[in-house]
């Protein structure tokens, strides 16, 4: 694995722009890309299948032992985990983010499992690059196919084969759902768009903008916030779909990190993390059981600490083992490593997202890649 020096597309913005990414600026970066070997590819594949089979044991294991108050989950949410565990509504997609020097086994930062984002860019945007600068090349990318695949499997459990897609009013959460919703009538299913702020509860079921019951919703809106909402009493009382489904609450919260610790100690592909305190880790990251976009974490060695600002950190906090991040260039990487379904087989294409900071955020720039 190397990071390689590139010379931009002529008329970059334009290109970047036609693929769907409408706000680019100095977010998505072409002046370099990452070239990896096909045996890494291999790994960074092998390693996610295993982790998804692993973090879906750890959800069992928390329903289980009732380590929601460990993981700050408010009691009005407990039942709406355990009944769709049990029910096994649709899920769609979510995103390992992974530690990788193509050296040594790749280390699970953490789990975007309810509202991973980056996903335009990492299934649709990367590949036109990839067409255009090295067509016969190959990049880890199978993202764009595999969830369309996955809509035309989930189109016989929703109602009337559609889904109503929700967001808040962002421009990179907005553009997420349009290329979801974008992917779904691909395949074949019929779909519209609307703020989440524009659901209400009427008594009976969960309404949309024009008051038409709700059968199926992707909401691109943390779990979390859904149960505090207004609405939030009501989720679980009519026959609403969500996409993700309650359960996936409890892989988006960073406990999972130390409860996976605690059932596979050691394991190649983790890193030690703790609830309570660092205990003898000597390098560690503190981050919000809640957190979000890198906000809130400390980042401590012997001789340097590095803080990151922002609204969480009430709910509670652990610790996990300082990870080696690949450096290249002065550059660090964490590779985003994307999964559609949650089967044996889920794992489908990364994306990569840098920064000269150890501290990986929604403003850390998305580069290319490309194997073989």
């Amino acid at each position: 694995m190397r990071r390689v020096d590139s010379t931009p597309r002529d008329h970059r913005e334009a290109r970047v722009e036609a693929a769907g990414l409408t706000w680019h600026a100095e977010y998505w970066n072409e002046s370099a890309f990452y070239e990896l070997t096909a045996k890494e590819v291999e790994v960074l594949e092998s390693s996610s299948n295993e982790l998804a089979g692993m973090t879906l044991r750890a959800v069992q294991h928390i329903i289980d032992n009732r380590l929601y108050g460990k993981m700050a989950i408010p009691e009005s949410a407990i039942g709406l985990i355990e009944s769709s565990w049990e029910a096994e509504p649709p899920s769609l997609y979510g995103r390992f983010d992974l530690a990788y020097d193509g050296s040594n086994p790749p280390k699970l930062l953490e789990y975007n499992a309810d509202t991973p984002t980056s996903l335009l860019e990492a299934a649709v945007v990367q590949w036109y690059w990839l067409r255009d600068v090295f067509p016969s090349r190959d990049q880890f990318n199978s993202i764009h196919e595999r969830l369309i695949a996955r809509w035309k499997e989930l189109g016989d459990y929703l109602p009337d084969r559609h889904v109503d897609f929700c967001a808040i009013d962002d421009a990179e959460d907005g553009m997420t759902v349009a290329y979801l919703d974008d992917t779904a009538q691909q395949a074949g299913l019929t779909a519209s768009i609307f703020p989440i702020s524009e659901i209400g509860w009427n008594g009976a079921h969960f309404v949309g903008p024009d008051e038409r019951a709700l059968g199926a919703v992707f909401k691109l809106y943390p779990w979390e916030w859904m149960v505090r909402e207004d609405f939030g009493p009501h989720l679980g009382k009519d026959r609403t779909i969500w996409i993700e489904p309650p359960w996936k609450m409890l892989l988006s919260n960073k406990g999972i990190l130390p409860v996976l610790w605690e059932l596979y100690p050691g394991h190649p592909n983790l890193l030690e993390a703790r609830f309570a305190d660092p205990g003898t880790m000597a390098a560690w990251i503190r981050k919000p059981l809640l957190g979000r976009e890198g906000a809130n974490i400390t980042l401590h060695q012997p001789g340097l600490d590095v803080r990151t600002e922002g609204d969480y950190g009430a709910e509670g906090f652990i610790f996990q083992e300082l990870a080696a991040l690949s450096r290249m260039d002065g550059m660090h990487a964490v590779i985003g490593s994307w999964l559609i379904g949650h089967e044996s087989d889920s794992s489908c294409g990364i994306g990569i997202r840098e920064s000269e900071s150890p501290i990986i955020t929604n403003t850390s720039r998305f580069v290319p890649h490309l194997f073989g």
